[in-house]
């Protein structure tokens, strides 16, 4: 069962919310509802909530401030909204997915359908030996030079940040390599040798996970002690490569 709680303003789209949750999505427990941020603040302090459904724009603040004022937690955003213009930002504060309205019964579904696979994966792997894929060892990459190109053996390379039309390569060693390819290029490259795009940014090696926290939109800190980000559109796609 997901604890939810609903962040809106109007009273009629909460209602119209909250009928749909209970018709469509009944692994959703509604446990309170907010008009604005104050509001909310006091419910998700009092609560262990799994899910916040959350309107961008309120009275006297909007989603982004909620956040901000909430600070690490362990629920799953879905944002609800009629301007599509917060999609790109909705994203980058990690929602889970964005609904736009009205409202769309199928997409709500989905919505909610992502998170229980994502709380469920966290739960089952909490108290699990966890066996990520492994790499071959000697599996090799070639990286562009000015000479003409270096060999790499992927399983030296911990992972990969972009940056515009490059890619920062991050070595087992500490040394780090500027590569004129995007990390897009990287994501298909290396897609068949254990590395997972955890964010809009990362592309990192799962067999050097040591650590995952769920928190805020969620981290995995690497061997070497290096926290990255994940989003949360994104957490699904790491979790399958642990069983």
């Amino acid at each position: 069962m997901l604890k939810a709680i609903i962040v809106e303003d109007e009273k009629t789209s909460r209602d119209i919310l909250k009928n749909y949750l209970q018709k469509y999505c009944p692994q959703v427990e509604v446990l309170g509802e907010a008009e604005n941020v104050d509001e909310a603040l006091v419910l998700i302090k009092s609560n262990e909530l799994d899910l916040v459904f959350l309107d961008v724009e309120m009275p006297y603040g909007n989603a982004f401030d909620l956040l901000e004022k909430v600070g690490n937690h362990n629920f799953e955003t879905i944002f609800v909204t009629a301007y599509n213009q917060y999609a790109i930002e909705a994203l980058n504060k990690h929602a889970s997915y964005y609904l736009l309205k009205p409202i769309s019964i199928d997409e709500l579904i989905k919505a909610v359908d992502y998170v229980t696979e994502v709380k469920e994966r966290e739960n089952e792997l909490q108290n699990t030996v966890l066996k990520p894929k492994t790499i071959s060892n000697n599996a090799k990459i070639t990286i562009p030079t000015q000479e003409g190109f270096e060999v790499l053996e992927i399983q030296d390379v911990l992972y990969a940040k972009a940056d515009d039309n490059y890619t920062h390569l991050f070595l087992k060693n500490g040394q780090k390599k500027l590569v004129s390819k995007t990390l897009k290029y990287f994501e298909e490259a290396l897609k068949e040798n254990s590395f997972a795009r955890i964010h809009k940014s990362y592309l990192v090696n799962v067999n050097y996970i040591v650590n995952y926290k769920k928190g805020k939109g969620g981290t995995v800190v690497l061997e070497n002690g290096k926290e990255l980000s994940v989003s949360s559109s994104r957490k699904i796609e790491l979790l399958a490569f642990f069983k």
